[in-house]
């Protein structure tokens, strides 16, 4: 369902991404006026909204739209099994090779032409629990399977049906499991044709109409992120956060 060219197939934008998931605090927002609160985003958007209370020994986690993988390794340890799904090739073999390896060096953009360099690592505990796969989000497969928490963090508002990964939710979460979303709703034509919006300022209102059905929602929460360029540009944004419970139907 997605189109042929992938935007996130290049090596500039697989350091911005790495960074993102994986790079110091220092590195992501080297500024003291800037908005250190909205670094570690991939790690907030499971610890800010998970109820691990009710996730029992030998939970199973899914992540959809993990990029590099870092939610996916946060979910490890909540769960047992943790299965990391994006449609980018070039994220998921580095995900990969991270989980092999133990470490990853990548680099990230200074200035121009310019870049520094900076190593991911996960544990071996932390690398046991998790593995990836390349996959479409509106096309998931059938026999996926059903988990008692699923992960989807910004991945909304850049498919080009949203309403196909969002109608297949209620199969996809066990009854009693966890939906963990976050979107800013950043409706971009390039992404998601417009008459596939599910709004235009309403959007939470129709996210909340869609999943009602077969889900309630528990937690609702405003969650920064940044995203670095180079050392004196950034995307700062404001998703929403929300822990949806799937219903005993």
């Amino acid at each position: 369902m997605r189109a042929t060219s992938n935007l996130y197939e290049s090596p500039d934008l697989l350091g911005e991404y790495m960074l993102f998931h994986y790079g110091s605090a220092a590195d992501l927002m080297p500024w003291p006026a800037g908005p250190s609160e909205a670094v570690g985003f991939p790690v907030r958007t499971v610890s800010e909204l998970i109820d691990p209370a009710t996730l029992g020994e030998g939970a199973h986690g899914l992540d959809v739209g993990c990029a590099v993988g870092r939610s996916t390794i946060e979910l490890t340890s909540h769960c047992s099994r943790v299965k990391g799904i994006d449609f980018s090739d070039s994220f998921i073999r580095a995900a990969k090779e991270l989980l092999q390896k133990g470490s990853l060096s990548y680099r990230f953009r200074e200035e121009g032409d310019s870049f520094r360099s900076a190593t991911a690592t996960v544990s071996p505990a932390e690398g046991s629990k998790a593995e990836f796969e390349v996959g479409d989000a509106c096309d998931l497969p059938s026999g996926l399977g059903s988990f008692d928490v699923v992960h989807a963090a910004n991945l909304l508002c850049r498919l080009p049906d949203p309403r196909l990964f969002l109608d297949r939710l209620s199969t996809l979460v066990k009854p009693g499991g966890q939906l963990l979303l976050t979107t800013p709703f950043t409706w971009l034509e390039e992404f998601t044709p417009r008459d596939h919006w599910l709004g235009s300022g309403d959007s939470e209102d129709a996210l909340g109409r869609i999943l009602e059905p077969s889900f309630a929602r528990e937690h609702r929460k405003e969650i920064p992120f940044v995203i670095r360029e180079h050392r004196r540009k950034f995307q700062y944004s404001v998703s929403l956060g929300s822990r949806w419970r799937r219903l005993q139907t």
